[in-house]
């Protein structure tokens, strides 16, 4: 296990830093809200054209050809500054799986135009009454040569604007298939839905979408081992971003506290406070060390199951912990959406419920020790 980061991690960490740091500020982001937009259209065209929306991207088709790692860091600094846009779904679960798994035609029509373009890509990974995306509910239905998608799924990040959806469904014999849909298919309906961050999600509502073998990544033999795969990823993304907030939320209180006085003295003084900031350190530490284990594993190609349930479990309670202190700390002032560090809290609230919240993932975790469950690797 390696902690350190290479020149190049370092470089993508860096820009992206400078690109939030200077598009990210709090006016720039209650200007957004108050006018009830999701995405920061400016910050996207941004993170485009220094190629990080396209970071994954195989260099053969103009990308950078790297990875988890260097997008992990990446959405902890989009975490750090709650940046509006939609790096998770477009760099790690459409870019990553479809250069881990896709065809040479899949690669060229779907990631070409997120280089040339900054067009946005999603996953529709979550469905009402089933918790494992790698056993969806949603059917597909053979017809001729191709299949008709049934079923609907939900909390699909920038559905209504994604020029590519990844959908999980299930064929007749019990197997799964992943399949690639544009959003103005014939039969797909896709209703807005708005996170508590103001971010756009969609509900998918599949009526006999029709998809060919063109649309579908890999094979139905492989389609378990991808969808597990894209929850890793995605789960290794939302605890990067969930660390992102955390820090951020515990460098804001810290700061508060060292100007704020009460009864005479800094309230960074009183010993109860002190020991509220120290819990939320480690609390954070270690977050920061399940997380990057987790990431290193997996861009590693090592099994790492049970580290990824770990990281997220951390960074659902333990990011938790920390923002609930922080808003705590900064006593009645915290609860003034003119001042920012509700915000932290708010996105932490919609960080640690997506793809499994503390008590799913500690039950997950607990059965694949139980079983010593060896997951596919492709």
């Amino acid at each position: 296990m390696d902690f350190s980061f290479t020149e190049d991690q370092q470089a993508v960490r860096d820009l992206a830093l400078q690109i939030f740091s200077d598009c990210c500020t709090h006016e720039r982001l209650k200007e957004l809200e108050d006018k009830g937009a999701w995405l920061d259209e400016d910050l996207w065209k941004e993170l485009a054209n220094a190629n990080l929306t396209s970071i994954a991207v195989p260099d053969e088709l103009g990308g950078s050809g790297m990875g988890i790692v260097e997008l992990s860091l990446m959405l902890q600094e989009a975490g750090r500054h709650c940046a509006p846009v939609p790096l998770l779904e477009t760099g790690v679960l459409g870019v990553l799986t479809l250069a881990n798994h896709g065809s040479e035609a899949q690669c060229k029509q779907w990631l070409l135009p997120v280089v040339d373009d900054g067009a946005i890509l999603t996953a529709a990974l979550e469905e009402i009454g089933s918790a494992d995306p790698s056993r969806p509910k949603l059917r597909a239905v053979a017809d001729g040569d191709g299949w008709r998608l049934e079923g609907q799924k939900v909390r699909v990040g920038a559905a209504g604007r994604a020029s590519g959806i990844l959908v999980p469904a299930r064929f007749e014999d019990g197997n799964v298939g992943v399949f690639v849909v544009a959003p103005d298919a014939d039969g797909l309906e896709i209703s807005e839905q708005r996170s508590i961050t103001w971010q756009l999600q969609g509900q998918l509502d599949f009526a006999g979408v029709a998809v060919g073998r063109d649309a579908l990544i890999g094979d139905e033999a492989k389609g378990v081992a991808i969808v597990r795969e894209m929850v890793e990823h995605a789960r290794l993304g939302l605890s990067a971003q969930m660390l992102g907030v955390g820090e951020e939320a515990l460098q804001r209180t810290a700061a508060y506290l060292s100007e704020r006085k009460q009864f005479g003295r800094q309230l960074g003084s009183f010993q109860a406070v002190q020991m509220r900031c120290a819990d939320a350190y480690i609390d954070l530490e270690a977050m920061r060390a399940t997380l990057w284990q987790a990431v290193w594993r997996v861009s590693e190609g090592l099994r790492a199951g049970a580290e990824v349930q770990a990281a997220k479990w951390w960074a659902a309670r333990a990011g938790d912990r920390v923002v609930h202190s922080a808003q705590h700390l900064h006593g009645g002032i915290g609860s003034d959406i003119d001042y920012p560090i509700h915000r932290y809290f708010l996105w932490a609230q919609q960080l640690m419920t997506q793809l499994g919240g503390g008590s799913q993932l500690l039950a997950e975790l607990g059965a694949l020790l139980v079983s010593d469950d060896e997951r596919p690797r492709l």
